[in-house]
């Protein structure tokens, strides 16, 4: 068994809609990135890719790279898993935590949940997408930021 973490934060800004988990959600401000800046799909990449000690993102799929300007995040998450499984991994779960003032997510966690699973060949129930607020406090809570973070099991795939 391997463990994984990613973290990934983004700057906020007024537009949207939000693009959050493979899915955009209505609201008013809309995260700042080179690719989509979905800071969720972002965690999630680099907590499988970590937890088969393959690099992280960024490494994938850098910034100054003009291919990757605009890029779904999607793609990338089915790229680093296919990696990951060509390792000799496949992830056993995933359990991820927004931390963002607004828009609340609960009318939306069912739907970020199953396109995490499609994305990774998953099972729906081996994926756990949670929120928090900033509680009003520092960048979070100010809207200025939105970050993710997730932690993925990974078991060595049996021949």
């Amino acid at each position: 068994m391997r463990v994984g973490i990613g973290h990934d934060t983004h700057r906020l800004q007024p537009g949207g809609p939000l693009r959050l988990g493979g899915i955009d959600i209505p609201h008013d401000r809309e995260a700042v990135g080179h690719s989509d800046a979905d800071v969720l799909l972002h965690a999630v990449t680099d907590a499988v890719l970590g937890g088969a000690a393959l690099g992280d993102i960024g490494q994938m799929f850098p910034d100054t790279d003009d291919a990757n300007c605009g890029r779904d995040s999607g793609e990338m998450l089915t790229a680093a898993h296919r990696r990951v499984r060509q390792g000799g991994f496949q992830i056993a779960n995933v359990d991820c935590i927004v931390f963002a003032q607004r828009p609340q997510l609960a009318a939306y966690n069912a739907e970020i949940c199953q396109r995490i699973a499609l994305l990774l060949d998953l099972d729906v129930n081996l994926v756990s997408v949670k929120a928090k607020t900033g509680e009003g406090v520092g960048p979070i809570g100010n809207e200025e930021a939105i970050a993710a973070q997730c932690v993925a099991l990974l078991e060595e795939m049996k021949d």
